[in-house]
């Protein structure tokens, strides 16, 4: 199926990543940006599913769990225009998941992404993580650097 990778044998978790929206658990996601970051909380569920449906998202299924289907254990979302430029946000996986590889797939997946091949640009923002992202090419900006911003950290908080 396109848009679907099976991680080799040797990762630390039989992981699937894979781009089909309709496989993104959105109340898992909603519920963890919402509550469990510093970025997205108190975010309604309908801005989460609007975000989804205006970008191009990653779910990370967990192959090894005795599910019937593949839980979602992990997200990425890229927001992008498929030519120039593209901003990676909202990267998680859930607590019980975590130091497996899946965070390690995931990006390894965006970067492979062919829409995402040839940027200009390619963003994120990260205050925890910026050793995993390093080893894929993203670097910090300089401190004179012409990106500006309008932030607001209370804008989901009514």
């Amino acid at each position: 199926m396109p848009g679907t990778a099976t991680m080799s044998p040797s990762a630390a978790l039989a992981c699937e990543i894979s781009c089909d929206p309709a496989r993104l658990d959105v109340a898992l996601i909603h519920r963890f940006l919402s509550t469990e970051t510093d970025w997205a909380r108190g975010m309604p569920a309908s801005l989460v599913s609007r975000a989804i449906a205006h970008s191009l998202c990653f779910g990370a299924y967990d192959l090894e769990s005795v599910a019937s289907d593949a839980p979602q254990v992990g997200f990425a979302r890229v927001i992008t225009d498929r030519a120039t430029f593209a901003y990676l946000c909202d990267v998680f996986v859930v607590p019980e998941a975590r130091g497996r590889g899946i965070g390690r797939q995931l990006v390894e997946a965006v970067m492979a992404h062919p829409a995402l091949h040839g940027l200009r640009r390619f963003m994120l923002a990260t205050d925890t993580a910026a050793g995993l992202y390093e080893r894929y090419g993203f670097a910090r900006l300089p401190t004179h650097h012409p990106l500006m911003q309008i932030y607001r950290p209370d804008a989901f908080m009514r």
